[in-house]
């Protein structure tokens, strides 16, 4: 079997009616859309279910999809308004979490100290991100955690380039003057 990688084909075939070029997309793109999902809402479970939510958006309306920008941005923008719609619905206060300590495999002694030590890292990332506002957060989690340009995260959040630039410095400037200070 010949498995296509290029988007614009599978959502040609799927638009033809070929069904596993859908599952195609799906597997492609679910990982990314869950770990976006899990950082913006800190939880395994609500991230499935934001994927669940997202992979029924794409079934239903990739007739609608025109490729005036990459697929994954289309889907990135709808994660991210499933994403926050949760928290606002849920009215979450943590938005982050990377792992917990069940979720790291300890496959032996030498392994474990470094286990340790990048569980402390992420812990640390995740209580200086807490304390940032909603917007320069959200930013800062796209451009570092998802390599987005500012101008695919315009496409996403409707917000102007310069906005975003704005909200970034802040949030960079922040969580250096955060990590400054817990380091005296």
């Amino acid at each position: 079997m010949n498995f296509k990688n290029d988007d614009y084909e599978l959502v040609q075939d799927f638009l033809s009616g070929d069904q596993q070029a859908f599952n195609n997309l799906a597997r492609k793109h679910q990982e990314r859309i869950y770990w976006q999902a899990r950082r913006m809402l800190g939880d395994h479970d609500d991230a499935h279910e934001i994927v669940q939510q997202v992979l029924l958006v794409m079934y239903n309306k990739l007739s609608t999809f025109n490729f005036g920008s990459s697929l994954y941005t289309w889907i990135f923008k709808i994660t991210y308004t499933r994403s926050l719609n949760l928290l606002k619905k849920r009215n979450l206060k943590k938005l982050l979490t990377f792992s917990s300590p069940d979720e790291i495999e300890n496959t032996g002694y030498e392994n474990v100290i470094s286990e340790l030590e990048t569980q402390e890292k992420f812990k640390k990332m995740e209580r200086l991100l807490a304390k940032l506002p909603v917007k320069q957060r959200e930013i800062f989690i796209m451009r570092n955690f998802d390599d987005l340009s500012y101008e695919e995260i315009s496409n996403i959040t409707g917000k102007s380039v310069g906005a975003l630039k704005a909200n970034y410095y802040h949030a960079f400037k922040k969580i250096k003057e955060l990590m400054e200070k817990n380091e005296e």
